[in-house]
């Protein structure tokens, strides 16, 4: 894959990323939809998309995939969730891929990985401006939703790192979403009682699991291969200034 696609095919997933916060947060905020249930609608949708994917791409998943890579997917999947229930889309993504950040450049470090002078500056430039932009308004996000948000960031920082030696990624993503399946079921079970929604929070989850999610990810793992562990660590900075931007425009929440 060329320079030029790998830069456009991660900016698309980047913005699809954000785009994720601010549907969870629009859809759990106003009350359209209980965590769980997006949970499992936006797993159950983004494992729909990967499979008609590959269905008319004649490729099959058999033999692909993992259970730990599933439930790494879910435990992200559903701590997202509840920590969106108290947190505003652009702390969340700050706290998110902070998590990540910290898990795949360790990883990386700790595999022998050394940050050449361009990503250090890159980093050191994303962290500067992460800084600027959230310092106004700068309040205490919920501890309870915090822990939270880290679990999904730890989660989905270790499934990416497994995705990043896939040979086919997008058969992995799509067999590691139908795994997720299960899971999923058993939150919602587990949480019926506090089952609630209408067509607006269906619609949010099933974008966000058939375009941010399933889509996205099917893109994000395609990409991963051409890129160092370090590297995409530092690139997924970007998302909290995308989502932060969103948040004050679309949902008119404070910075943090």
């Amino acid at each position: 894959m060329s320079k030029t696609k790998i830069v456009l095919l991660t900016t698309g997933t980047m913005v699809a990323f954000a785009t994720n916060s601010l549907l969870c947060r629009m859809a759990l905020r106003d009350a359209h939809i209980d965590a769980a249930s997006f949970t499992a609608i936006r797993l159950a949708s983004g494992a729909l998309m990967l499979w008609l994917i590959i269905r008319f791409s004649n490729r099959s998943i058999r033999q692909h995939g993992s259970w730990c890579s599933a439930f790494a997917l879910f435990s992200y999947a559903g701590a997202f969730s509840y920590a969106y229930l108290s947190l505003p889309a652009s702390t969340g993504a700050l706290l998110l891929f902070g998590a990540v950040q910290a898990t795949m450049i360790g990883y990386g470090l700790w595999r022998g990985e050394r940050l050449d002078t361009f990503q250090s500056v890159g980093l050191v430039l994303a962290c500067a401006g992460l800084i600027g932009l959230m310092m106004p308004g700068l309040s205490a996000p919920s501890p309870h939703g915090t822990v939270l948000m880290l679990i999904a960031g730890i989660s989905w920082g270790g499934y990416s790192l497994r995705g990043r030696g896939g040979i086919n990624p997008t058969e992995n993503t799509a067999s590691n979403f139908i795994r997720t399946l299960p899971f999923a079921a058993l939150l919602s079970v587990a949480m019926l009682s506090h089952a609630a929604f209408d067509s607006q929070g269906i619609g949010y989850a099933v974008i966000s699991g058939a375009l941010a999610s399933g889509l996205g990810y099917a893109i994000w793992y395609g990409v991963l291969p051409g890129l160092r562990a370090t590297t995409a660590a530092i690139v997924q900075l970007s998302v909290p200034v995308i989502a932060a931007l969103g948040g004050a425009i679309i949902l008119r929440e404070a910075r943090l």
